[in-house]
């Protein structure tokens, strides 16, 4: 069998714990009182998934939810509900991204995201963890710095599970499916990207994969 020389990575539930129910209790304290049915863990529906898709941008978002919710919301509240995802960074992720990267492997990023999310991650703010996401940063590092690519559904305008965004990702990196390993906390995206021919390990939320990796490299 070939050897693995790539591991693309999810973000959410992978690299960072998700909390789901505190992003819908901080929408929900925004004024939008359907938050659950529009806030799914792993894909978002209406306005939601329009914005992780790239088909809206970040001011259109603020503008459509300011009218659902009757009032007037900033960029800083939008991003307040957005990051009631982002529970925690564990360091130990960002620990074993530095090894692997040490050992020669190329460490990509391929997340459903959006500018609110990467707002803070693109930041020096990311590597201090959410809880840092607005404080001072001077000695953190932005999530740029921990790979060697991302490839953001926004960006690319495309969302997993499509199988166009993988096949994208491998035209791009140049790499046959069979030397990536692809880690992601959905069920759906791991089928998807096993269809195209790519190594996969699902965990939970949460987990830590830091050591179970390795029987998959």
């Amino acid at each position: 069998m070939e050897k693995t020389d790539t591991i693309i990575f999810d973000l959410g539930g992978v690299i960072i714990t998700l909390n789901q129910p505190e992003a819908v209790r901080r929408f929900e304290s925004l004024g939008l009182k359907n938050a659950a049915q529009m806030l799914d863990p792993y894909c978002q529906e209406g306005i939601f998934g329009e914005l992780e898709e790239g088909r809206i941008s970040a001011e259109t978002f603020r503008m459509e939810l300011s009218k659902m919710v009757g009032r007037e919301l900033t960029f800083e509240e939008c991003r307040y509900g957005w990051l009631g995802y982002a529970e925690d960074l564990p360091q130990r992720n960002l620990d074993i991204l530095r090894q692997l990267r040490s050992e020669g492997y190329r460490i990509v990023l391929l997340s459903n995201t959006n500018p609110y999310m990467m707002s803070w991650a693109m930041s020096p703010a990311f590597s201090l963890g959410p809880q840092a996401a607005n404080e001072p940063h001077p000695q953190g590092k932005a999530i740029s710095e921990f790979f060697d690519a991302c490839y953001l559904s926004y960006q690319m305008k495309l969302m997993k599970p499509d199988e166009t965004f993988f096949r994208k990702v491998l035209m791009s990196e140049r790499k046959a499916p069979y030397s990536c390993l692809f880690i992601d906390d959905g069920p759906r995206n791991v089928a998807a990207a096993s269809q195209v021919g790519m190594r996969t390990y699902c965990p939970e939320n949460g987990e830590d994969w830091t050591e179970t990796i390795r029987k998959y490299l």
